[in-house]
């Protein structure tokens, strides 16, 4: 495997290694000594001058402006949250059922984008879910069913639980011509690889910081394409999603000109930090880099897997960050590698193990090694 940047260098930045095998970045991302500092900045902020918030207001904007530019996008497209979840609902306040009262989506969603757009029955949408073959959910199915009746179509770009990754483009090009919007999930993989939601076309793009991004939970971000942000007014909402929030004007509604009326209440200002803090380091090191690292340690995972005969619940092509494979107790294995000190997840019957920019082919042989050693838990080919 091809060493794209010096791994060691990267992973002696995250104490986690020094007694764990992590590989769990598709739950939680570990934490960075750039993080900790970061969220220590905050901390001795508040401790000299007590309340700063002009201080703090800056970097909450300079947080909008990090992301804004990684992703490809303005500052003013761009809504700081504080979860995804958040994120979807103030956008699904904001829609009008009465006409397209049609939301498209896939079976492989993360629960929150179903539960969010099912509670908006109440209010007139009709959800269908796209049932999967061979653990994928073509760009055909997504057209068969998207017609001039869809509103939106809530697309993830990974399936958290079996790490599909969505054809996206072709999806998009299929809803725009039917005059339905699309909402882009990256989640599962943002920060693994460069995203440019300008070239992808997405109406709506959300994702949380707290997996490939590694910073804490309670910090989350939703682009808003330019041209919807002034004729969408969400009813979920706050004094820091007004024009001018420190106004105080109690009597008055007057939603911001940008993305930033998406937003709620007071933002989550020790987080803002953290997350200027980890795109610096994940763009010291190069997006490109990094999915290259990835696709590497994935390919030699799914080899591995494939001699021990384990089925695969992940596409064969898959190019990461999440890797599945399905297990008779997934729940025993997840503990069987605790016990070797690696970290892993499982979600249903399967085992996910996930990769980022720290992680190593001795990490790779290491989960293998444990599994080759609990066949009888593995479900095999």
């Amino acid at each position: 495997m091809t060493t794209f940047f010096d791994v060691a260098t990267v992973r002696s930045r995250f104490p986690v290694f020094k007694h764990k095998i992590y590989l769990n970045s598709c739950s939680q991302g570990a934490l960075s000594d750039a993080v900790e500092g970061s969220i220590l900045e905050h901390i001795r902020s508040w401790h000299e001058h007590g309340s700063p918030w002009d201080c703090w207001v800056e970097e909450y904007e300079s947080a909008r402006t990090a992301f804004a530019h990684f992703i490809g996008a303005a500052p003013d497209e761009v809504a700081i949250v504080p979860s995804a979840s958040v994120g979807i609902n103030s956008v699904a306040s904001a829609l009008d059922f009465g006409k397209r009262p049609k939301v498209v989506m896939g079976e492989f969603e993360f629960p929150t984008m179903g539960q969010i757009w099912l509670a908006q029955s109440r209010r007139g949408a009709a959800v269908q879910f796209l049932a999967a073959e061979d653990g994928r959910i073509s760009g055909e199915a997504y057209s068969r069913a998207i017609d001039d009746k869809t509103l939106i179509v809530p697309l993830t770009h990974v399936c958290f639980s079996n790490g599909f990754r969505s054809e996206v483009q072709p999806i998009v090009q299929c809803a725009h011509e039917r005059g339905a919007l699309v909402m882009l999930d990256g989640y599962q993989d943002c920060g693994t690889r460069p995203i440019d939601v300008k070239a992808l076309n997405v109406d709506f793009y959300v994702s949380g910081a707290l997996k490939y991004l590694l910073c804490p939970s309670g910090i989350a971000f939703l682009y808003v394409r330019p041209e919807l942000i002034r004729s969408l007014t969400p009813t979920v909402t706050g004094w820091f999603a007004q024009q001018n929030p420190f106004a105080f004007d109690v009597k008055h509604f007057d939603p911001a000109k940008t993305a930033r009326r998406f937003e709620a209440g007071s933002p989550p200002l020790p987080h803002v930090h953290a997350v200027q803090a980890a795109l610096k380091l994940l763009g010291s090191v190069g997006y490109e880099k990094i999915a290259q690292h990835i696709s590497g340690l994935t390919k030699a995972f799914t080899e591995g897997a494939l001699a021990l005969k384990i089925k695969i619940k992940t596409p064969a092509d898959s190019v990461g960050p999440l890797v599945v494979l399905q297990m008779k107790d997934s729940d025993a294995v997840v503990k069987k590698l605790a016990t070797r000190n690696i970290v892993a997840s499982n979600r249903m019957d399967g085992l996910r193990v996930s990769f980022h920019l720290y992680n190593t082919l001795e990490d790779v042989r290491s989960v293998l090694d444990v599994l080759n050693e609990n066949l009888h838990l593995a479900v095999r080919e």
